[in-house]
């Protein structure tokens, strides 16, 4: 008898740890969105994500914008074959995509709404946040079309080069606040999952 009830108190234990850690797993933050954390400027970019004129071979005009998500990169297209490259981060998997877009908008230190999809994967998400050092959109953002998504900053410059968003692209806010600089509403805005052969 006393086995019997050390087996059930054993069963009920594992059926508790499974539900709590289950539980625990779908509250888990998102290592991309953390609204409130300031960003830590002092994070050193990898060389091959930092801001630097390249060679690059397009019959794009120039002022359009390029962004290679396989690459982690965002390329805006310079006369003479060259383009100015920052690293970006990008939507984790599931939620990468392509497509021909313009930015229809600019904003600095842009409020954040997250989207109800987005409120529905991860609910600890606040439903609005003041534009601001912790915001996850960082100092600026371009949205792009009519979608959801936008270029903009991040409070997380760690995650540049990495595939942590829910589809936007983000650059540390020295480099959105200098491509925000560059480029006017209206911009060409294309996005290929692979790099351009």
């Amino acid at each position: 008898m006393t086995r019997f009830r050390h087996l059930i108190w054993m069963m009920i234990a594992a059926v508790g740890l499974m539900l709590s850690v289950s539980h625990g797993h779908a509250q888990q933050p998102d290592v991309g969105d953390q609204p409130g954390l300031l960003a830590d400027d002092s994070v050193e970019l990898d060389p091959e994500f930092r801001k630097q004129v390249v060679y690059y071979r397009t019959n794009e005009a120039p002022g359009t914008i390029i962004i290679s998500t396989g690459e982690r990169h965002l390329y805006l297209i310079q006369p003479g074959g060259r383009a100015i490259r920052y690293g970006i981060g990008v939507g984790r998997d599931g939620f990468q995509w392509q497509g021909l877009l313009s930015i229809t908008r600019k904003a600095e230190w842009p409020d954040w709404t997250p989207p109800p999809e987005m409120i529905a994967r991860q609910p600890y998400l606040p439903r609005f946040m003041a534009g601001g050092p912790g915001n996850p959109l960082g100092a600026r953002a371009m949205y792009l079309g009519a979608t959801v998504y936008r270029i903009h900053g991040t409070n997380r410059p760690d995650t540049i080069g990495t595939k942590v968003s829910s589809g936007c692209f983000r650059l540390v806010n020295a480099d959105v606040a200098d491509l925000y600089d560059r480029v006017p509403v209206g911009t060409k805005v294309i996005v290929r999952q692979e790099p351009a052969l």
